[in-house]
């Protein structure tokens, strides 16, 4: 009967719920605040997007829902559980791509099968549907050396896809691309989402990869993080960033994300 009860408190929880939340880091000069009172849920299947001046605290933030920075303050919790180390379902994606030189598509996707626990019946056709999914079937074999920034970045969403999380935090994943292969990525990332419906929390400088890509937006204060406006974007799916250029809705939703930005992070010490 416990059991059952912890599970219907999972399922109607929040997926990802802050609560209050504080972080400092220890420096030379003391205690440096980088969270402040942060309260904030992400549902089931919800694409919530974070924005804010450079070392603002946003991937301080995702750093603590993962389990990897301890809360000074507040409550971090995943599907009703506090955190108080690594979550289990959660798949970090970092802006550069991680793969290990050393193995081919196939073997740094077959990482993340391994790390899930899937049964080396399933693997092969698990790893199929993502190549699939990713649309790199015709290059399983190829090594990260060869391949092209964008494609790597599909590579590394395979691994954490192929680890099956239930939560994805993404932190600036696609930063270091051009305007092309981002959008191209953003649009692989839409596609996949509205097919795997995972919960995403993601982070980005980028206004206009944040509108197009959320269901929420959150934007936060200069360092400590404190959030000061939240967008809920109405725009139909799916979305293709070129098209949404030309649309009024598009524009009013960037131009009152700039406008709650403000003139950008005075601190500019690179802390995120």
């Amino acid at each position: 009967m416990a059991a059952r009860d912890e599970m219907m408190a999972a399922a109607a929880a929040p997926r990802i719920l802050l609560d209050d939340v504080s972080i400092s880091y220890a420096t030379p000069r003391g205690r440096l605040p980088v969270v402040d009172r942060v309260s904030l849920a992400v549902d089931r299947a919800e694409f919530v997007v974070l924005v804010g001046p450079s070392g603002c605290g946003k991937s301080t933030i995702l750093r603590a829902i993962a389990g990897l920075n301890a809360a000074e303050s507040g409550i971090i919790s995943v599907d009703g559980k506090t955190v108080d180390g690594p979550p289990e379902h959660i798949g970090f994606m970092f802006q550069r791509d991680t793969l290990l030189p050393w193995l081919t598509v196939r073997g740094n996707i077959e990482v993340g099968l391994e790390l899930a626990g899937i049964a080396s019946i399933e693997r092969a056709a698990r790893l199929a549907d993502l190549l699939a999914l990713l649309r790199l079937s015709e290059f399983h074999d190829a090594y990260p050396a060869q391949l092209s920034g964008g494609m790597r970045h599909r590579v590394s969403l395979g691994r954490m896809l192929a680890y099956q999380p239930a939560v994805m935090l993404m932190d600036e994943p696609f930063g270091a691309l051009d305007f092309q292969t981002k959008a191209v990525m953003g649009r692989e990332l839409l596609r996949i989402w509205e097919t795997e419906r995972r919960s995403i929390l993601f982070v980005t400088h980028d206004i206009e990869e944040a509108v197009a890509l959320a269901d929420r937006v959150i934007v936060f204060s200069p360092r400590p993080a404190r959030i000061i406006a939240e967008h809920r974007i109405d725009l139909p799916r799916p979305r293709n960033l070129r098209t949404l250029r030309a649309s009024s809705e598009f524009t009013a939703y960037t131009s009152a994300i700039w406008q709650a930005l403000g003139d950008g992070d005075p601190a500019g010490d690179g802390l995120n």
